[in-house]
């Protein structure tokens, strides 16, 4: 489980965050949404200590991260899994080299164990096969997946995915929705996705907090979601005519 207490962060006049409080708990899959200039982003680099907070605290499984040391927080950030939006896959390696490289890097495991647990990975998230292809030559919905065997290579207790669906068609996205989802209740990983996209939202969504000028400004499930009563969420949530179509269908049943 993640907490955060109170988070205020600011950019010189500028204040971002306004004493956010949220919890994301193990097991499933929590959001954070809202519009462009939100807070989205600061409050993530704040909570994995990408930037410091200026008030509060962020406690990863009851331990006061905010009030480590640089070295202390080694041994957390050796628990987190990423997967960034765009990927990020080192051009020059190959799939498997990709996968391996947190555990070459952070780990004292051997080259037969890394590849096996790389493997492994890469089998979790259907692409066998693909092993010694490189990045340019598979497509955007595999260099996600890849991106994604990477994030949890190495086990960890907590996965951030930042717009895991950016620039895929929607049956990739849910492709990768579901696996974000079954990856998280079989390792009951606490993860946090940072997301546009609503259709992930309502089909993955466990806990979803909504983001207005650096306050949470809602939080419930995919259910609540569509009937919150908050204007400044319905307004981001029905912003396309498939939610509106959505919630008609929900009601006539």
């Amino acid at each position: 489980m993640i907490r955060v207490r109170g988070v205020d962060k600011a950019f010189g006049d500028k204040t971002v965050l306004h004493g956010i409080d949220v919890a994301f708990d193990a097991g499933q899959v929590n959001f954070i949404i809202g519009r462009s200039g939100s807070g989205k982003s600061v409050l993530t680099k704040c909570i994995v200590g990408l930037l410091e907070v200026d008030a509060g605290s962020i406690h990863y499984a009851g331990e006061d991260f905010t009030s480590l040391t640089s070295k202390e927080r080694e041994e957390i950030r050796l628990q987190i899994g990423m997967l960034f939006q765009g990927g990020a896959l080192f051009d020059s390696m190959t799939v498997l080299e990709n996968v391996e490289f947190p555990l070459k890097m952070f780990t004292s495991m051997g080259p037969e164990e890394r590849m096996e647990r790389a493997m492994e990975c890469l089998k979790r998230v259907q692409l066998e096969g693909a092993e010694y292809r490189y990045p340019a030559e598979v497509s955007g919905g595999m260099q996600k997946r890849v991106a994604l065997a990477r994030a949890i290579v190495g086990r960890p207790r907590y996965l951030f995915c930042d717009e895991p669906n950016s620039g895929l068609d929607p049956q990739t996205a849910i492709v990768i929705d579901n696996l974000i989802r079954d990856l998280t209740q079989e390792y009951n990983t606490t993860t946090v996705v940072i997301s546009h996209d609503m259709n992930s939202v309502i089909e993955i969504g466990d806990n979803i907090h909504f983001l207005h000028e650096g306050t949470v400004a809602w939080r419930g499930d995919r259910k609540g979601i569509l009937d919150s009563g908050v204007k400044e969420l319905d307004t981001f949530v029905y912003a396309s005519d498939l939610m509106r179509n959505i919630k008609a269908k929900l009601q006539e049943q």
